[in-house]
């Protein structure tokens, strides 16, 4: 497609400026989307306008426009316009072009926010065309994202231009997919997304281009899961073995561990490997999950390794690892930073000493090899770089791959942020685990809730008090945890507080953390780092303080801390602000324990950003799909993928040929994803 600078008006200066926006080629403008529209169709006789309304008038110039200088900086130009009802007086401000473009007795169509004062009638700064040079009122009109230096006008004219110059467009969705999915043909589509006749050829487009948006992207992450099942591997030739390590539990598996632990046997039986996220809440048993995975992959003479995000919570993972496998010849090690004699540990590992390695991002150091690295998990993925789960990779001859999350995605997103991975769900909690009985109480409340606080603690339990987020300022949260720490400190006695906040550095985290499990700290207060991992099983009670200001996803992990030893354990939640989204928010809280649940309604209420985002995870922006609204495209540009990857309807080598030449521009080779 051709360059910008081949539309007129199109110089070095305003290439430059929409090369910032992401347009150097035509292809690049027609392809950015309106994000509004007006409808500028309807026209209305000046009598039946009304007050705070935008109106379509065609009128005829009473007197030219007059200038009155009000202030420095600050001109009004007015002029008299009527029609066969009335009389209406336009205003524009600091606007000199009015002047001297118009006289009496010409027709002019304008169109903008009508004021009504009493008998007197007035449109403010109005678009206005002469009757005989209509162009933009009269239709529906494209409202763009702008930026400085340009405008509504530029951009809609270069549109125009681009679409008359780009000429018939190729079509490149299959035939047989847009009549089974019901989706328009491009150059329909693309006139009437930029210059919609009407709103509902407006809604086919539309339709068109969050379909194509999906699609081309649920085929790009269906490719690279293809490449990656394509990786060649060694296949564990005992999967049965698990059987063993299942018998040696205490408590029986859920249902939903026995399906993950089998979904993971099956892939270890492959000869290609495995790529699998494992999902689940809170507490639903993700960790002897991957044990199982472990222990088949020791049977098989390969070594695992999982990496977790802290130190404190790499050693909670040892200790239980260390649990599970005892009494076992399974030789276990832990490796961070801190580890003292590493480079005796380094040549055990490389000589085959230890069949698991359990760490922090130590465990990629270029100075760790690994004699035979058969399974790499990694715990809370999005705490990483998107890069270093592929570091851990790399470590091994294509090892099988598990990410874990405590973060429950909703499916139709996991489409998306996860669709180069095989997904493995935990959607129910082990028996005996109690739902965290939750409250959201105003600021009347307070004493009421520091009494039950009191009593708990000095029944021997420990609790978390999380402190107000201020999003725009990790000092102004240091502040926030300062005082509040302080406060309590004062207000309770006999009461031992700690104090945790994201300034710390991370062995100054762990020592805090370390003393909350060894009970030497009663209450810690903290920010939202203790949002994930830590498993402190005599805390029960969390207070969050400002609750408002928290994303339902991050007050349900904070819930998760919470309750791990089986004993009743209690959230509260204190909102100092109502409103109808606050009380919906605080509702869903008291009403579910699932997160799954809470998941989709924070996707409903918040959208998808509190998803970690798509940039994370290496992933382009959305043009025009939002994953809120449009799940229901997305379920069908699912369906019309799997049809593609699956040959189920009739495609043509050309057809199938130009659809994958675009798939392989969405996401480059290079990107790493997740």
């Amino acid at each position: 497609m051709e360059s910008i600078k081949a539309l007129n008006g199109v110089g070095p200066q305003r290439a430059k400026i929409l090369e910032k926006k992401g347009i150097k080629t035509v292809e690049d403008l027609l392809y950015y989307f309106p994000r509004d529209y007006e409808d500028r169709t309807k026209f209305c006789e000046i009598r039946d306008i009304k007050d705070g309304e935008n109106a379509c008038i065609s009128a005829t110039v009473y007197s030219p426009a007059r200038e009155a200088q009000i202030r420095k900086n600050f001109t009004i130009y007015s002029m008299t316009v009527f029609d066969e009802s009335g009389q209406l007086k336009v205003l524009w401000y600091n606007n000199r072009f009015v002047k001297g473009a118009f006289k009496t007795g010409d027709k002019v169509l304008f169109y903008g926010k009508v004021n009504v004062r009493g008998r007197h009638k007035e449109i403010e700064n109005p678009v206005y065309e002469k009757e005989e040079k209509q162009h933009f009122i009269g239709k529906i009109v494209p409202i763009y994202p702008l930026s400085k230096n340009l405008t509504q006008k530029m951009v809609a004219t270069l549109m125009e231009e681009a679409i008359k110059r780009a000429g018939e467009l190729e079509e490149y969705l299959p035939s047989g997919i847009r009549k089974k999915y019901g989706i328009c043909e491009i150059n329909f589509a693309m006139k009437n997304i930029h210059f919609p006749e009407n709103f509902s050829n407006y809604q086919s487009a539309r339709k068109r281009f969050v379909f194509e948006e999906l699609l081309l992207l649920r085929l790009a992450l269906m490719k690279r899961r293809v490449n990656n099942q394509n990786a060649l591997r060694t296949p564990f030739a005992d999967t049965e073995c698990v059987g063993e390590f299942i018998k040696t539990l205490p408590y029986q598996l859920t249902k939903a561990q026995t399906r993950a632990i089998s979904e993971i046997c099956a892939d270890f039986a492959k000869n290609t490997a495995m790529n699998r996220l494992l999902e689940g809440d809170v507490g639903s048993g993700k960790t002897v999950v991957a044990a199982a995975g472990m222990y088949v992959a020791f049977k098989n003479g390969f070594q695992s390794a999982i990496m977790a995000p802290t130190e404190i919570l790499a050693f909670q993972h040892f200790e239980c690892f260390s649990q599970f496998f005892d009494g076992t010849d399974i030789k276990i090690a832990f490796l961070t930073k801190s580890t003292k004699n590493k480079q005796k540990m380094y040549e055990d590992i490389k000589n085959g000493v230890y069949d698991i390695i359990i760490g922090t991002n130590a465990l990629i150091s270029d100075k760790v090899i690994y004699k035979n690295l058969g399974f790499a998990v990694t715990d809370e993925q999005h705490r990483f770089g998107v890069s270093q789960r592929a570091e851990l990779t790399e470590k091994g001859e294509n090892p099988n791959s598990l990410i874990m999350t405590a973060t429950p995605i909703p499916r139709t997103l996991s489409l998306i942020l996860y669709g180069d991975l095989d997904i493995s769900v935990l959607d129910e909690l082990p028996p005996g685990r109690k739902p965290v009985l939750t409250y959201a109480v105003g600021e009347d409340m307070r004493k009421r809730v520091y009494a039950f606080l009191e009593k708990n603690v000095k029944s021997g339990m420990q609790a978390y008090v999380v402190c107000p987020l201020i999003e725009e300022s990790e000092t102004q949260d240091l502040k926030n945890a300062k005082e509040l720490f302080e406060k309590l400190s004062k207000y309770f006695r006999g009461i031992k507080f700690g104090l945790m906040h994201g300034k710390m550095k991370a062995e100054e985290k762990d020592s805090v953390m370390r003393d909350f499990l060894d009970k030497k700290i009663d209450v810690l207060v903290s920010t939202t780092v203790i949002e994930v991992g830590v498993n402190v099983p005599n805390s029960n009670i969390m207070i969050i303080e400002n609750a408002e200001r928290f994303g339902l996803a991050t007050l349900h992990q904070l819930r998760g801390r919470v309750g791990r030893a089986g004993e009743q354990a209690y959230c509260i939640m204190i909102a100092e602000k109502s409103g109808e989204l606050v009380k919906k928010r605080m509702e869903t809280m008291c009403r579910s324990n699932d997160g799954f649940y809470i998941s989709e309604q924070d996707l409903k209420l918040r959208g998808p950003g509190d998803f970690f985002g798509t940039r994370q995870h290496g992933l382009p922006e959305m043009k025009i799909a939002n994953l809120v609204s449009d799940t229901d495209i997305l379920k069908l540009a699912d369906s019309a993928a799997e049809d593609i990857i699956k040959k189920s309807e009739q495609i043509s080598p050309y057809e199938e040929k130009i659809l994958f030449e675009k798939v392989g521009n969405v996401i480059p080779e290079s990107v790493v994803l997740n």
